[in-house]
């Protein structure tokens, strides 16, 4: 079996799930944080909804330079969630396109992440989309989880039933 094919129903369904969950995002608490420290509301939902556009820039460069990558990598808040849904679904189109598309050749070749001359670390282009894109969008998913619930936003379904919905 392909790697892209062990990949894409995974990468299907955590994209689900994710949407699921930016589609709970109440544009009007875009500016609420729950610390001083933490991102906020809004901040975190547009990080997250810019994350797949990491796979496909995984999957078309060998090498990512955070000092030269452009606005992608700040954080934002969207205009409205709709805005950010919109974003969403295009980056996850791109994304799953990018991960058909790949051979498992080039799925194996190195990738680095750096800033200018400080390398964070080179790892298979595979590995680097699990780890550096997806598992971070599951990170980040928990936490905008936890947002939501503090909100009294009622959370879907995201690898069970919750308190919510049975």
């Amino acid at each position: 079996m392909a790697i892209r094919d062990a990949l894409l129903p995974e990468f299907d369904h955590e994209m689900a799930t994710t949407r699921r969950l930016l589609e709970r995002v109440p544009d009007e608490h875009f500016a609420w944080k729950p610390h001083e420290k933490s991102m906020s509301l809004g901040e975190l939902a547009g990080h997250i909804a810019n994350l797949p556009m990491w796979c496909s820039a995984t999957l078309q460069h060998t090498v990512l330079d955070l000092d030269t990558f452009g606005e992608d990598v700040s954080l934002r808040a969207p205009a409205s969630r709709t805005a950010m849904l919109e974003e969403f679904d295009a980056r996850v189109s791109a994304a799953r396109a990018a991960v058909a598309a790949s051979s498992d050749p080039e799925m194996l070749t190195p990738w680095t992440l750096k800033k200018g001359s400080q390398e964070f670390f080179t790892m298979p282009r595979i590995s680097a989309v699990r780890s550096f894109v997806m598992n971070h969008l599951i990170h980040h998913r928990g936490q905008l989880s936890v947002y939501l619930r503090l909100q009294n936003v009622p959370l879907p379904s995201i690898y069970g039933p919750t308190a919510d919905e049975q």
